[in-house]
């Protein structure tokens, strides 16, 4: 499966994660990734782990749920287009979520779990998705997309902030 939409399978934000997607096929763009997101923030010590890069910044447990909640979140919007089971979904506050986590609590272990199991989750969605699936479109957060495209934002967002894990936290 191809991995890049094209420009007319999405509109809006998703373009800024989309981009980040480098060509090739999406599932084993999706286990790639996945394992280098485990690998950078898997040796980060516990206590680090409470940190932020600068003070209202969410620390590295926040931005991993941020990560296992957007996660989930595109993928059952990929899901829900993809059967057809309704042209629109509403957009997720990332703040009102990450207010209501309590993810400082949780230990990053955990955190990094969730985030396996999510990306199994996900990429078993995909694989077993059929060829017209993947052109099937809905409304998401008010912006026309494509099964296709929610898909490469799962893979794109989870990239956008491996790379703030290495530049803004200094992971790596």
């Amino acid at each position: 499966m191809n991995a890049r939409p094209g420009k007319d399978e999405y509109q809006g934000h998703f373009g800024n994660y989309i981009k980040l997607v480098p060509e090739g096929n999406l599932i084993d763009i999706l286990e790639a990734a996945g394992d280098a997101l485990v690998s950078l923030v898997g040796t980060v010590p516990e206590a680090d782990s409470l940190r932020s890069y600068a003070p209202g910044k969410w620390s590295i447990r926040q931005a991993m749920n941020h990560i296992n909640d957007t996660e989930r979140v595109m993928s059952f919007r990929a899901y829900w287009f993809a059967r057809n089971l309704g042209p629109e979904l509403p957009g997720m506050d990332q703040d009102v979520a990450s207010a209501n986590a309590n993810a400082d609590a949780i230990p990053m272990a955990d955190h990094i779990r969730e985030f396996q199991a999510l990306r199994a989750a996900s990429i078993a969605l995909f694989r077993s998705l059929p060829s017209e699936a993947w052109d099937r479109r809905g409304i998401a957060s008010g912006n026309n997309v494509t099964v296709r495209a929610m898909a490469n934002v799962v893979a794109g967002h989870e990239m956008h902030h491996r790379a703030l894990f290495v530049s803004a936290y200094g992971l790596g």
